[in-house]
Formats: C-alpha cells, structure tokens, sequence
C-alpha cells in the first residue's frame, strides 16, 4: 500500500486550503507552506522562474523532450537538484507517464513539449487524462509571442487545440505572471473533479527577465469546487436507503481520487448492501469481499450486471453513467430510484434523471451517509433475499474460459497465472482491447491506486508509458504492464527510456496476432470478415518481440505453452536491474465474455456466444447443465471451424 497516497488529502478536500497552501501538492507540501517565508524577490529569467515554480510545488519528477522552443527551459533543469527530468522518446509516452505517476501516487503528473508538434503530439495523453480525472499539468514551449498567429516555424495553437480536452489552460505572456500560472495550474488540476491543464510559455518570455517571488497570489475568480455535501440531501439519501428492498452501491473511479475506499468498506459494511465497481473503480472495494458483485457493463460480471438491473435503489458515488455501463440507457435499471454523489455537478442528472443529487467529494459523502444513518435510529435494510439471489448468480456464472480449440495458448489463463504470482500488492497497467478486459476480470484487485488504464478515451498506447510514470511515483513497487501486440507497437519505444532512466517495468505482451477487440466484433457482427486486423501471419513473428525488446535493453522470454506461463513470470520477478517483456504467443480466437452488444440492455447480457441469463421476471436463469450445454456446443463449433480452415 502507498503509505503517501493513503494520506493524501482528496482533490476536493485541498479547495478549502487558502491560496498559498493549495496551490502545492500532496499534505506534506501543504504543511510546509505554512511554516515557509515568503521567498524575498529574486531576478531571474522566466525559464528559471518555472523550474523554480515546479520545486516549491513539489513536482519531484517530470517527463519531456526538448526542442527548440523549450531549450530556454531546458538548461535551468539541467542545474536542479530537486526536480529529475525523464527524457522520453516520444511526447505522447511523456503525457501517459505523467498519467500513470499521478494515478499511483495522487500527486499531479508533469509533462515538457516543445510546441508545434511536440504540444500536439501531447493532445492524446492530454484528453486522456482529462476523461479519466487524472491530475496532469502540459508545460509547453511557444513561438515568441510576437509572431503569435503569424504561422510560424513550429507554431501550433495548441491552447485552442486543447480547449476541449482540458479543464482549464493558460498561454502566459509576461514573465512575472509564471509562478501564478503554474500554482493555478496545479491548483486547477488537483481539486475538485480532477483534470489536465496546459499552460503555454512563448520562447521569448522564457528567456526575459524577472521578479521571483514564492507563493504568489492565486486568482481564480468564480472556482469554488464544493466538497462538502448539503446535510439535506445526505439525511434524503438514508432514508431512501433504509426503505430499499434491493439497493447496490454503483462505485465509479472517483472513490479512488477521493481517497474513500476505507468510507466505502465501512458504510458498505454497515449496511450490508452489495457493491459494483466500475471499469476505473477496480481496487477500491476488495475483489475477495463478500458483498463485491464485480464489474459492471459491456464485459462485466453477470452478478453486477444483474444487481444493476433488478435494483430498486442505485447508490452511485463518483461514476458518470458511462455508456460502456448503462447500454441502452432508456433500459438500465429500470425500477431504481438513484443517488447520485458526485464532486462535479455537471455530471449529476446528465445522463439518468436523479432523486436525490449529492454534490461533494465522494468522502465526505460516505462518510456523512454513515455518520447520519448510524444516529438516525433508522434500521438497516433486510437484504438476505437479494443478496442470496445475487450470490446464487456469483455460483452460476462464475469467472472462467473456454480453452483454445486449436491447442493454443488461453491470454486468460496468462493473466490470472499473473495475478495469483505477483498479487495484490502489485501495479497493473492494461492498454486497450481485449487484454484490457481480461486484466480487469482476471486479477484480483485488492487494494486502490493498482489498477491502471484508459477508461474513458480508450487509447491504445497507454500501458507501457504509463507503467514507467507508475514506477517513477512508487519505485518500490512491482510494476506490470500488461499489453496487447497491436498496442505495443505504439509506444514501445519508452522501453528504451525504462531501460535508460532505471525503470523496470515488466511487461506481459498478449501476442495474439491481430487487433483483438476489433477481431471479436468482426466474428460476431460482420460475418467473419476480418478486414485489416490481421498484423502478422500465425506463427511468423514480425516484428520478433523478443528481438526487439532486447535492442531497447530488456530482457526478453517468449512462451508459447501453459507449462511455460509460470517460470517465465517468476524470472521475470527476480529480474530488477532492467525491464523484462514476455511475449506470451495466445490463440487468435479467444473472446471476451461475458458481453452486453453495444447499444443493447444489460438484460441481454451474453455469458457466453448464444447463453443469455435472463432478468426479467418470467425467466429465470438458466440451469448449470444448460450453461455447460452452450459452453460444449461452442467449444465443438470452434474445433470444426479450425478443422474446416485446416482442410482449407
């Protein structure tokens, strides 16, 4: 367990410090503050003046690649010995690195670019961060601001490019106005809903001279993150609780940036009510507890996709009603009354109409909901029914495969392998795709802040740049990447950077062959026809992983039989001196299940290809031996479908 991020204040709860104290990161920062002079006034140029900002921020590592239009930058960060500069090799693997560093540790993650390309080469992690709530602050070079809009050499609008994608930016352009900017921005990025902010420095004002002073004065007139939720609506919210015959809390990824997973536990707990948590919120409830259903939507559990349907009461804290949960929205969870808590009023009410809005930082909310129901006198709700059902569901559907038809590795079998050697303690990094949801279902998440991934954006390339920024914030950690073929070749080049920089991470490569996900909707949807999703011919090894791997300094081990699987993770464990990448050779035809189609109901949620469990009330689901039957059937399917392509 990070120690620092258990006891890092939540992002909402850092708005009602003053000025000078929130504009630093992370309870240890803001208590020195308090204690700090003011710095006397110091002349120096602006480029001195950010680094400097950055140092009394409390930004301990950064990730960037120089250019032009930041070398004024460059050079006072060369002289610093408080803030250590990791040199990417390519400006998005800088903006996911800053992402997976602030997700580990609750600090904001720092990136450097250059403008022109380098800034948009930042657009990515950058609305990446912003869906997923990550605090993120972009340092961007600009042309002189003289030849502001006068298409410059390497001139790029890159604060009107980010607009959309950011919570807030600035383009700073008189020096003496950087410290503010960059305490703002951190300020910004850091409290209330979290998010990515850009600040933009033209050349010129990095090389003008100024009067340094610490803290500066922050002015953000009209930004009030509430945090602390209206007694009424938290008095409203137990009362409906009490009277719910089958509620279940609806977790979304804002009890991690909370910081609430020890509020959840108890509340949850305390009312015996069961938990689902979603996509982002894996580890903030324990996987192993009794009252956990699991993870809801498109590829969850059949019991959390259940427990949402039939419920008559959603408690949701710090989720948005994603579409990749709800499906056909006009038919989720058709019979509940819903709570919903959420520290951004915007997302309240935005998709599914409300009873009772909870606006506030998802702690203070939990625990105002315990210490209310604990002295209302009101009793818990009797639950032994629902949760008897949804338990029998847990015993019906469990976790689990069908092996390859044609002898060939399950991925399945390779990440729960994983799961049980390295354990909880463990950080994991998925990219996106069919290794994305296999990870989510088959390790077992114990604990907050070890589960890392795009949620929101969906961006392929994340994990391995992501896995560095997670072991640059938690070096003691053991760090896995783990990442599909068709991700990899987006940003493995950071492995070079892992190497370089002293990060390593281990990877374990899903190496199908083929864009996965897109592969399973092209079987399922459009009749087999697989349209460029093929990346290399079975068993023809271009690129040769392992090859490429040990080129960027790795250690690398290809496995390619189930015997392997387990001797390969465990010299990959006592491996610490550099990173290690497995290329695991899998089964192109293994899917993820279970599945709700997009735009479909949850209640037409798939266990397996053509076994639908059946919510509604004139259906029950179906038996042990019928889910046996499907699963067979399918099986048989698959072996003649590989022997016809033999034949072939």
């Amino acid at each position: 367990m990070n120690v620092a991020a258990q006891h890092q204040p939540t992002p909402a709860t850092v708005a009602h410090r003053n000025a000078a104290r929130a504009a630093t990161n992370g309870r240890a920062a803001a208590q020195d503050s308090t204690t700090k002079e003011t710095v006397a006034s110091e002349r120096m140029t602006g480029a001195q003046a950010i680094v400097r900002s950055l140092e009394e921020l409390g930004a301990d590592v950064v990730f960037g690649l120089p250019g032009g239009a930041v070398l004024p930058l460059y050079d006072p960060i060369y002289s610093s010995t408080k803030v250590r500069h990791v040199l990417v090799r390519h400006e998005q693997g800088a903006g996911h690195a800053a992402t997976g560093y602030a997700q580990v540790s609750g600090k904001v993650g720092v990136c450097i670019a250059t403008s022109g390309p380098g800034a948009t080469n930042l657009v990515t992690p950058i609305a990446d961060a912003n869906l997923d709530s990550v605090p993120m602050v972009a340092i961007t070079g600009q042309v002189g601001h003289t030849l502001l809009g006068t298409d410059a050499f390497q001139e790029a609008d890159i604060r009107g490019i980010t607009l959309p994608v950011t919570k807030h930016n600035f383009m700073v352009t008189d020096p003496n106005d950087i410290p503010a900017a960059l305490a703002e921005a951190f300020y910004v990025a850091s409290t209330g809903r979290p998010g990515a902010v850009l600040v933009d420095v033209p050349k010129d004002i990095q090389n003008a001279e100024m009067d340094f002073v610490w803290p500066p004065q922050i002015n953000l007139p009209g930004y009030r993150p509430v945090t602390t939720p209206h007694a009424r609506q938290i008095e409203e919210a137990v009362r409906l609780i009490s009277q719910a015959k089958q509620p279940v809390f609806y977790i979304g990824g804002g009890v991690i940036k909370a910081n609430a997973h020890k509020e959840l536990k108890e509340f949850a707990e305390y009312t015996g009510i069961p938990v689902v948590t979603t996509l982002m919120a894996l580890g903030s409830f324990p996987d192993s507890h009794e009252l956990h259903m699991g993870m809801p939507g498109m590829h969850g559990t059949v019991p959390a996709v259940a427990a949402m349907q039939r419920s008559d009461l959603l408690i949701t804290i710090g989720a948005r009603f994603d579409d990749r949960v709800t499906g056909d929205v006009a038919s989720f969870a058709p019979d509940a009354k819903v709570i919903h808590a959420d520290i951004d009023p915007a997302e309240i009410g935005k998709i599914r109409a409300v009873d009772v809005p909870i606006v506030g930082d998802a702690r203070e909310v939990l625990s105002g909901l315990l210490s209310v129901y604990q002295n209302s006198g009101l009793a818990v709700p009797s639950l032994s029914n629902w949760r008897d059902y949804l338990n029998d569901l847990k015993q019906r559907f469990p976790r689990g495969w069908e092996g390859q038809s044609d002898g060939s590795l399950s991925p399945q079998f390779v990440i729960q392998t994983l799961s049980q050697e390295a354990g909880p303690d463990a950080i994991y990094c998925a990219g996106v795709g069919q290794h994305q949801m296999w990870a989510a279902q088959f390790v077992d998440y114990e604990k907050p802040r070890t589960w890392l991934n795009s949620g929101g954006l969906g961006t392929m390339g994340y994990a391995i740049p992501a896995a560095m920024g997670a072991k640059a914030g938690r070096p003691d950690a053991e760090v896995w990447a783990i990442d599909g073929d068709g991700c990899f070749q987006m940003t493995n080049q950071e492995l070079v950077t892992c190497a370089m920089e002293g990060f390593p991470i281990k990877v374990a490569l899903i190496n199908n062959g083929n864009l996965g996900m897109v592969r399973q909707w092209q079987a399922l949807f459009y009749g087999e026809r697989y349209s460029n999703t093929r990346l290399r011919e079975q068993g023809n090894y271009m690129p040769d992983f392992v090859k490429l791997s040990e080129s960027m300094g790795c250690v690398a081990i290809r496995v390619t039989k189930e015997e392997e699987v387990l001797p390969a993770i465990r010299k990959a464990r006592e491996i610490n001196d550099r990173p290690v990448v497995i290329d695991f050779i899998v089964g192109e035809d293994a899917q993820v299940w279970p599945m709700v189609s997009a735009g479909s109901s949850n209640s037409d949620i798939q266990y397996a290809l053509g076994l639908r469990p059946l919510f509604d009330e004139d259906s029950a689901a179906e038996s042990p031996a019928h889910i046996d039957e499907v699963v067979d059937a399918n099986a048989t399917a698959a072996s003649h479908k590989v022997t016809k392509e033999d034949n072939n």
